[in-house]
């Protein structure tokens, strides 16, 4: 077979816009900056403010934290390659993209079901909630919450980086490990039986994120009016947050997986990049405008009361 080891890789969907390429670069910039700095303010507000040292806000924190990650892991050879005049990245960077992209949305996926749990654990036992929810078990969660996926990932690109390639043209606009699965000309077996570990551990987890909040749910109609305030306050941002990022990673799931020619090329890319571009700025937004300590205490910090 004609396989051989390729030193980089080229990103097929990009075209010569001519000065529609300068607009894009803007348009992306200004969203990179944006994400950049709602992020980093709410982080260092709950840094700064020893009222919300709370388990609720520093899993917030980490989320936060998760959100310059996978930012960070896309847009700087996003933006590269929009000018760039030939659409190649180098086997090393390539795979340094899949890494980051990967473990953001594992860290994501983790960092939701802490929270959920964390959620269930104060309305339906709130009792117990300070025996459970102790500063110890929080750091230890959140630790968990980017161990696993990092020693997840780093086992995925291991198997992916040993392949041997017919081809080196990825029809995305990022370095995507099944695009790179899809080129190999070795056998797979060992790629396919470990993604489908990986993806059915995935699919565990956001199954026990909605288990959680169907218990809050049964809690909320059940209890009283105040309860029923308390829980919808709190959770709505959480299941928004889940809801929109099950929905951006499903649509890019599956059109991974299927032909999506039918489409138009710029909704294509667009619908590509919604998970890892729209989560970032939703989730500050989100919780920002809804947490009302969060909102407070940003609202005496602009004004100079702190």
């Amino acid at each position: 077979m004609n396989s051989t080891k390729f030193s980089y890789f080229t990103l097929s969907p990009y075209f010569d816009s001519g000065l529609l390429e300068y607009v894009s670069f803007m348009t992306v910039m200004s969203l990179y900056v944006l994400i950049l700095c709602s992020n980093l303010l709410l982080i260092v507000v709950i840094c700064v403010n020893r009222s919300l040292h709370e388990p609720m806000y520093m899993f917030l924190c980490s989320l936060f934290v998760n959100e310059l990650y996978g930012s960070t892991g896309l847009f700087p050879l996003l933006l590269l390659q929009i000018l760039s005049d030939i659409h190649t990245v180098s086997a090393s960077a390539c795979f340094l993209q899949i890494f980051c992209v990967y473990t953001y949305a594992n860290v994501e996926i983790c960092n939701l079901a802490v929270m959920s749990y964390d959620r269930y654990l104060a309305i339906c036992c709130p009792l117990q909630y300070n025996m459970h929810m102790t500063h110890n078990r929080t750091v230890i969660l959140i630790a968990l919450t980017w161990l696993y996926p990092f020693l997840a990932v780093i086992v995925l690109i291991s198997l992916s980086a040993s392949l041997q390639l017919c081809g080196n043209i990825i029809n995305k606009v990022y370095c995507d490990n099944y695009s790179v699965v899809k080129l190999a000309c070795s056998d797979t077996t060992v790629n396919n039986v470990y993604g489908m570990i990986y993806t059915t551990a995935t699919i565990c987890v956001v199954i026990l994120i909605f288990y959680s909040y169907i218990r809050i749910l049964k809690v909320c109609f059940s209890g009283s009016k105040q309860t029923r305030q308390k829980a919808v306050s709190t959770c709505t941002p959480h299941l928004a947050s889940l809801l929109n990022f099950s929905f951006g990673a499903f649509f890019e799931i599956v059109s991974s997986r299927f032909d999506m020619k039918h489409l138009p090329d710029m909704l294509r890319m667009f619908l590509s990049l919604y998970w890892l571009t729209c989560q970032p700025l939703f989730n500050p937004v989100l919780y920002g405008l809804n947490l009302t300590k969060i909102r407070i205490i940003f609202k005496n910090l602009m004004f100079g009361k702190i």
